[in-house]
């Protein structure tokens, strides 16, 4: 219990980092610092620097696995890297929202620059927090049962991290502003925002030093199949292994889909039902729900199994947007969407990550040799990949209806209502959909097969330790040895 709850901390704190940047970033530009009609080329040029940034570092995302895959320490591979990676990217949050000691209006030239070298030093060092910490869970265990243990601890100290901060972004902006601003409550200024992301970084970096003390990888024949992963081996590790592809394919779109309608909520709730303070309900539903979704998994997992779970959710998010479209202006059937939309997402995060951690014998039985800081980047780049397409989507669509600075609900025009819509709800709907069909027809690691897999690794490397040691194999030998794997492995598919 002890390490479940570790691990839950680091999630928790971890994730709230995450929901502020990819979330909150973008309002923070348009409805705090760069308010008036003249600076929506600020915004304009900050969300591209964004996009540009996270879209750039997909490359180096499973670079930063091989990395993580091939550091050797007295702590572990993991460890070092989230603490260091939590500090820094934890600083690099608290400057990034702020004006650069007024550089944004003074000197908007210095400024860009800053910005782009501040989220490019918190991408970088987020990844290699990010991939330390999801990758793991396979180190913890290679038994599925104990891995979805873990998995569904480390879900509920994610969900919990990144749906408090719904509850807490709006009274802790306000309560903020007036401490340290000396403004009436109910207004927001910058102090406001900092005294909130300082909170974040706070939860950021505490959550992982609890994580790093209490928890340790394991040690056995499996995972000693590993050697020192050049870069053609890392892109090799993934490309060889299709179902971490195919898994890939339809969470991106899951995954997009999710947060740009998440991003574009508090705008909903500001500019559409001209209620935002209503927005902290949204928080207090998902927390409620996100406990009680995570809680009911390891359940679901042995009654219906993760393709169900994966399908089933969807069709519950679809729901919950039908009843979006026919909500309107209506708050509390916003608050019945919100609730159909949220309960399904913690559960498709579970089954998406536990396949992934599934393919990490799979991909081990195809390559020869194990990488599971390589495989389980995959899930955080995508994140950011999503994440970054959304900032990119958000910051486009709330300058093109109007959603900026002290707008109100009927300063917006019917046409805007239908581009918003068509973001928020439409084109969601149609990749989700899609995300669907590609998780039901083309991924085949069941719970079943993954045990098969894991049985006949063990054999394996049971009879090759008894005779000969891997690491007299010539070339030769090893590429004959990668080759029987993937045979073995598309008879596993």
């Amino acid at each position: 219990m002890k390490q479940y709850l570790a691990y839950a901390f680091g999630t928790f704190g971890h994730d709230a980092f995450y929901n502020t940047l990819s979330i909150y970033f973008m309002m923070f530009l348009t409805s705090q610092l760069f308010t008036g009609g003249a600076d929506e080329k600020m915004v304009g040029l900050v969300t591209l620097i964004v996009v540009v940034i996270r879209i750039g570092e997909i490359m180096f995302d499973p670079m930063i696995g091989g990395v993580v895959d091939n550091t050797e320490t007295r702590w572990g591979k993991f460890r070092p890297w989230i603490m260091a990676g939590s500090i820094v990217a934890s600083i690099g949050l608290i400057i990034l929202f702020s004006d650069y000691g007024g550089l944004a209006f003074n000197n908007p030239t210095l400024y860009l620059i800053l910005l782009a070298v501040t989220f490019l030093v918190i991408d970088v060092f987020y990844s290699f927090s990010d991939i330390a910490l999801w990758s793991m869970l396979p180190a913890i265990s290679i038994d599925t049962k104990v891995r979805t243990r873990f998995g569904t601890a480390s879900r509920l100290g994610s969900t919990l991290g990144a749906q408090i901060v719904i509850v807490i972004i709006t009274p802790a902006i306000l309560l903020f502003s007036h401490v340290f601003s000396k403004v009436p409550y109910g207004q927001q200024t910058h102090a406001g925002w900092f005294g909130y992301v300082l909170i974040v970084a706070l939860l950021c970096s505490g959550g992982a030093l609890i994580t790093c003390l209490n928890i340790k990888e394991q040690d056995n024949l499996i995972r000693k199949n590993t050697q020192h992963t050049n870069l053609k081996a890392i892109f090799n590790a993934i490309k060889n292994n299709t179902q971490l592809l195919w898994i890939a394919a339809s969470y991106f779109l899951f995954a997009f889909s999710y947060v740009v309608t998440q991003s574009l909520l508090m705008y909903y709730f500001r500019y559409r039902l001209g209620n935002v303070a209503a927005y902290t309900w949204v928080g207090v539903i998902t927390c409620v729900l996100g406990v009680l979704s995570v809680s009911i998994y390891p359940l679901l997992e042995r009654l219906i199994h993760r393709k169900a779970i994966y399908i089933a959710g969807i069709a519950f998010m679809l729901i919950g947007y039908v009843i979006f479209l026919f909500a309107g202006q209506n708050l509390a059937m916003v608050l019945v969407a919100v609730s159909f939309y949220f309960f399904p997402y913690p559960l498709i995060f579970l089954a998406t990550l536990m396949t992934i951690t599934d393919s990490v014998e799979y991909g081990q039985l195809v390559n020869g040799t194990r990488n599971e800081s390589v495989t389980l980047s995959i899930r955080p780049l995508i994140d950011k990949l999503a994440g970054a397409a959304s900032n990119g989507v958000v910051g486009l669509v709330a300058v093109a209806v109007g959603m900026t600075g002290n707008a109100k609900p009927g300063d917006i025009s019917a046409a805007g209502v239908f581009k918003f819509n068509t973001f928020m709800f439409y084109i969601p709907i149609v990749l989700l959909i899609i995300a669907a069909v590609i998780f039901f027809f083309k991924v085949t690691l069941t719970e079943a097969k993954h045990a098969e897999i894991v049985k006949e690794l063990r054999k394996r490397l049971e009879k090759q330790d008894a005779a000969t040691p891997k690491s007299t194999l010539n070339d030769s030998q090893q590429a004959t040895h990668v080759t029987s794997s993937t045979q073995m492995a598309d008879s596993h598919n």
